[in-house]
């Protein structure tokens, strides 16, 4: 099938606060909203920290204290791949008689893909596996972390000053009946003239933290910098040696120049994210808190609720000349779905790609439900659904394919087409009303995608 490993040939709109295209794979679909979203348009909610190496859970408080990296697991500075820790046997002098050596384990980090080990920076063998590795020191903590202090006390007393003046500006305006109700009107007279009022001098630093006040020195440029050694340019490179620019960017605090100050760095936690619709605040995606699970709470995929349309098979398109496309159209729900196509008219502010006129079929399609079973019961009787041999090309369970006409309209260029696509869909997640009948039921409601598809370039004209 030509669009089956490149779905961006076949593009959904959707309308949200932006207008995107893209495929059916990559969107949800809210079925309290009975639209489709996008990650553009959906908040993206942090569920869990967790390890991808050894699956630690770790809260968001203990993660941020943690600078977003795991304690126990390192990544080759090398390479980037996961280090694994290696025991070995190394003579070591016995405590009663130093003379005599006995055999002791010792354990390393090492790389197994390209063979970097602990030893390669001097770093000193551990007699336990886990913890407690060298790790260099940073010769500027102490100046960045003042910095980030002073910058901390900076953003509260902005926010205290803010809170004040959002109080302040609503105190004229407070009626006199509710100071009266709830006694404000007494307790504001006892204060003394000019006294902040009890809920403003609630709104100030903590104790003692006027007192002291971070201060910082100002950077200063400096004239003069370190000459550069006078084998710079003689000294000839041995390239091995020598840090990529990949490795110094992953080690910021240092930037390495050399191969031998590759240090092990701290594995980077990953997360496990919900995504929540703006509209109406329901969960569109909510994984398992478990780390070694993939499954999810809540996946409401755009596939699993909308009808999916492929590019089959494409014929030679040329200029001016009708051709007929063979689609795909597959029913992802299991009740009957009743699809129809239309052009998109003159002057339409979502056919901005076209290049071909399209010409789809006028009678309505009708998909049968999705059926796991249906595939391997032979007993199964084969439903008659009455259809034109001109439109639906072939019928297969839930799966039709069916004809359009494209006429290019451009000499030269990709050819693409749009129209769209309308379908019922019944909404199971809404509240469920009775029918006159007593039976439960749910209407179905009309949706309309705008759809767009890429049939790839003119054929040569014919000598």
């Amino acid at each position: 099938m030509a669009s089956l490993l490149q779905p961006e040939r076949v593009l959904y709109l959707v309308n949200g606060e932006k207008k995107i295209r893209s495929p059916l794979s990559h969107l949800y679909f809210c079925r309290y909203c009975s639209e489709l979203r996008s990650l553009e348009c959906v908040s993206h909610e942090v569920d869990s920290h967790y390890c991808p190496s050894c699956l630690e859970n770790m809260p968001s408080a203990e993660a941020k204290l943690k600078k977003n990296r795991c304690a126990n697991c390192f990544d080759c500075p090398c390479c980037m791949h996961t280090l694994s820790t290696r025991a070995t046997n190394i003579p070591a002098p016995l405590p009663d008689d130093p003379a005599k050596t006995a055999m002791k384990k010792a354990y390393y980090l090492a790389c197994g893909f390209c063979r970097w080990t602990s030893r390669d920076v001097g770093m000193a063998d551990k007699s336990v596996a886990s913890g407690g590795w060298q790790e260099p020191e940073n010769p500027h903590t102490q100046r960045i972390n003042k910095l980030i202090e002073y910058y901390q006390q900076l953003a509260q007393r902005e926010k205290v000053d803010r809170d004040r003046k959002k109080l302040a500006r609503r105190r004229p305006y407070m009626p006199l009946a509710f100071s009266e109700k709830y006694g404000l009107g007494t307790r504001l007279q006892r204060q003394r003239s000019g006294a902040p009022i009890t809920s403003l001098s609630g709104l100030s630093l903590k104790e003692g933290e006027d007192q002291k006040e971070i201060k910082i020195e100002p950077a200063q440029a400096l004239d003069e910098v370190e000459p550069l050694p006078e084998d710079c340019y003689t000294r000839p490179i041995n390239l091995p040696e020598v840090t990529t620019l990949r490795q110094r960017l992953l080690q910021p605090d240092f930037q390495p120049a050399g191969a031998s100050q590759l240090y092990p760095r701290h594995k980077h936690l990953l997360i496990k994210r919900s995504l929540r619709c703006r509209k109406c605040e329901h969960n569109l995606s909510k994984p398992e808190f478990n780390p070694t699970s993939i499954k999810f709470k809540i996946q409401l995929v755009a596939v699993n609720y909308i009808p999916e349309v492929r590019i089959m098979s494409i014929p030679n398109l040329r200029y001016m000349k009708e051709s007929q496309v063979l689609l795909t159209l597959t029913n992802p729900v299991e009740n009957v779905t009743h699809v129809t196509l239309l052009p998109c008219e003159e002057g339409d502010q979502d056919d901005l790609n076209s290049t071909a006129k399209v010409v789809v079929p006028p009678k309505e399609l009708v998909l049968a439900g999705k059926d796991a079973a249906a595939e391997y019961d032979e007993l199964a009787e084969p439903q008659d659904f009455q259809d034109d041999p001109d439109v639906v090309a072939f019928r297969k369970s839930n799966k039709i394919g069916f004809f359009i006409k494209v006429i290019p309209q451009g000499e030269e260029g990709e050819v693409a087409v749009s129209f769209k696509i309308r379908h019922d869909f019944r909404n199971l997640a809404a509240p469920i009303r009775p029918t006159d009948d007593g039976e439960p039921g749910s209407e179905p409601i009309w949706l309309t995608h705008h759809v767009e598809l890429s049939l790839g370039p003119l054929a040569p004209p014919t000598q």
